[in-house]
């Protein structure tokens, strides 16, 4: 009777031996990837488990139970990242392990361009085939509510910058981390402002700036331009800037602006009404942001757009040079 306990122990151990020899030597044999297969992606929520099943699909590994094991004992397989992931070489189990747990993910990019409008951007959204679209059917007000800004208006609450995101990032989520980078540039200029700027608010700054940033396409002007409206609102003179106008106007812009374009009052004709238009009128970047709140002293009230196609403008003092200035670029008189 011991005899055949020791032969089954003896079996026992032999058996073991070769299942950790087999689990080893899977360990360290690399898995053969072909350029087709280097683009592996972990979807949100997979756990270890569904992740060697899935490699086994692929046709990778041929022995997803090891994979599992390992990523278990190492205590790893918890921190596996969704993504899509670029696999290098031929790497070992554990050496892929490790690749799915750094998180350097494929990265697409998405840009919000200076001077955009939401609607605008709604639209490179659309456009952007690496994006997950999921606003296609929702409203302006719909979007707000499922990024947590309930009752805010879109215009202007997305910093314009370059992002890179990870496949599977949705629309929404674009949108929300744009408006976090906005937040966060928005209060660090604000914390550091001028102390004598006549605004209120985070929000009015950033109303003025994206007037700055649609008035000029020249990034040395924005600082004095944006002087020259502190000094139009410290005198209580009305803004008269063509964008605000423009903005107001919606979808009936044409690409011209006309006298009775000018005297139709709207909540945006700054030209009709005092003080900042309700909303900001674009996206903007920092240094729009940076300019109203660093604004150059001045005593220009006016300026006027060259016609020499530098997209620089003419400033002035009074209303006469500024009239001068008007017939010079803009009526060639």
């Amino acid at each position: 009777m011991w005899r055949l306990l020791i032969f089954i122990v003896v079996l026992g151990l032999v058996a073991a031996g070769l299942v950790f020899a087999d689990y080893k030597r899977t360990l360290n044999e690399p898995i053969q990837f072909d350029d087709s297969q280097r683009a592996f992606t972990v979807q949100k929520g997979w756990s270890s488990k569904r992740v060697a099943n899935e490699l086994e699909k692929a046709g990778l590994i041929d022995k997803p139970h090891w994979f599992y094991v390992y990523a278990r004992m190492s205590e790893k397989g918890v921190g596996i990242k969704s993504g899509e992931f670029n696999i290098v070489g031929n790497p070992t189990i554990p050496e892929l392990i490790d690749v799915f747990v750094g998180g350097q993910t494929v990265q697409y990019s998405g840009s919000i361009i200076e001077g955009s409008t939401f609607k605008q951007i709604r639209a490179r959204l659309a456009a952007n085939d690496e994006l997950v679209q999921t606003m296609t059917d929702m409203s302006d007000e719909q979007i707000m509510d499922a990024i947590g800004l309930s009752g805010q208006h879109p215009e202007g609450l997305f910093f314009s910058d370059t992002y890179r995101f990870p496949k599977n990032t949705t629309d929404l989520d674009f949108l929300k981390r744009a408006n976090d980078l906005l937040q966060k540039v928005l209060n660090e200029e604000w914390a550091n402002r001028d102390p004598d700027i006549p605004l209120k608010t985070p929000y009015e700054a950033l109303i003025l700036a994206s007037i700055v940033e649609k008035e000029t396409a020249a990034p040395e002007e924005r600082p004095l331009i944006a002087g020259v409206f502190m000094s139009r609102l410290k005198i209580k003179m009305r803004l008269q800037t063509d964008p605000t106008v423009i903005y107001g106007m919606g979808d009936a812009y044409d690409g011209n602006i006309r006298r009775k374009d000018l005297t139709t009052d709207t909540p945006y004709n700054t030209y009709t009404r005092a003080g900042l238009p309700p909303t900001p009128i674009s996206m903007v970047g920092r240094e729009a942001i940076h300019a109203v709140m660093h604004p150059e002293a001045t005593t220009k009230l006016y300026f006027v757009a060259r016609s020499d196609g530098t997209g620089t403008h003419q400033f002035s003092e009074t209303i006469e040079q500024h009239n001068a200035a008007v017939r010079k670029y803009q009526l060639k008189r």
